[in-house]
């Protein structure tokens, strides 16, 4: 990875390998879909979508996906998140298993509807 970090998620993007990137770009496309009113921005070094505030975060590693959905967006599928490692605010999905890119919709989902709500 270049030592400066990337200043846009299609410069992220661009230090992942090919297959990598396909699958970051179909989640890009996810969440963009499912929060249209959402703005990209890159923010701890990672692609984030924001609206009020951060919505959600993601990232591509060696072995995973990273996304970042906030400790309530964690909190709210912690049944259907049990299966993968996951912590107080993210879940990482294995690249070896088929990525969940229907609960990354419905986490998506729930984030937007809190903070319509004014929760997050």
């Amino acid at each position: 990875m270049p030592t400066e970090s990337p200043k846009t998620i299609d410069d992220y993007l661009a230090t992942h390998p090919a297959e990598v990137q396909k699958i970051l770009q179909k989640i890009r496309r996810l969440i963009a879909k499912t929060a249209p009113d959402a703005t990209e921005a890159m923010a701890y070094g990672i692609p984030t979508f924001r609206r009020k505030t951060n919505l959600v975060h993601f990232a591509g590693f060696k072995t995973h996906i990273g996304f970042y959905p906030s400790p309530s967006g964690i909190a709210a599928f912690r049944d259907e998140i049990a299966k993968y490692k996951w912590a107080k605010g993210s879940v990482q999905f294995p690249l070896d298993q088929p990525i969940p890119y229907d609960l990354i919709e419905r986490i998506t989902r729930f984030r937007v509807g809190e903070q319509d709500q004014g929760a997050a």
